[in-house]
């Protein structure tokens, strides 16, 4: 009876969903880190403050902020402005001569600067974590995917912003570009790696040629 075959194949879901996950909590971890302090030394601090501080999550889930997009809206009823985050009403304040209600412009700059710096971070993430060339672009989308999907969903509002898009997809192609070169240049190298032949191999395949060899009697 012949044996049954077996089919091989190279589909691993919780693989790739472990995959995904790590990349994505490892690019939001890197935005924390970097993030919070570049916005309190370089932010107007009034502003700032008032939507949460440099370490409030809408710094990195909102997309508002990084497109300078005010995300307080202000309500026809005196003086007074409603906070908004994730499309609930969180708080209010009274409109003063510290406050106006207007964006501070640097503070989109430095949050796409803090994007793009941890979409270089991304490029050695996927380096030693998905490590094929041909999953890199994959893992790339995905990852702006689950962004906007996340971002959307924070905001209460699809993404409009031409800036906003504009970081976005110009860290997709950064990380794609140069992940996808280290993991070429990775498996050219492995594969040109040759183990050497030990003298003990040499001789027994010498021994088996030599008893190929027609014999002269």
């Amino acid at each position: 009876m012949a044996p049954a075959r077996t089919t091989l194949s190279n589909w691993d879901p919780i693989l790739l969903l472990s995959q995904i996950v790590s990349m994505q909590t490892l690019h939001y971890l890197t935005l924390c880190v970097i993030t919070p302090p570049l916005l309190a030394t370089f932010a107007e601090s009034t502003s700032l403050n008032y939507e949460g501080g440099a370490a409030s999550v809408g710094m990195i889930m909102d997309w508002r902020e990084m497109a300078g997009r005010p995300t307080v809206v202000g309500m026809p009823i005196g003086e007074r402005w409603w906070a908004w985050s994730g499309g609930k009403k969180v708080g209010y304040g009274w409109k003063d001569d510290q406050y106006n209600g207007t964006m501070d412009p640097m503070r989109g700059w430095i949050i796409a600067f803090c994007w793009l710096v941890a979409c270089s971070a991304d490029i050695y993430y996927l380096y030693k974590i998905v490590r094929r060339p041909r999953l890199i672009l994959d893992f790339a989308l995905t990852l702006v995917f689950n962004h906007f999907v996340l971002t959307a969903y924070y905001a209460a509002a699809i993404p409009t912003s031409l800036f906003f898009w504009a970081i976005v997809s110009g860290g997709a192609v950064l990380t794609v570009t140069f992940a996808e070169q280290l993991c070429v240049k990775r498996e050219m190298s492995e594969g040109l790696n040759v183990m050497p032949i030990r003298a003990e191999d040499q001789a027994v395949e010498e021994m088996e040629m030599g008893g190929l060899l027609p014999r002269n009697d």
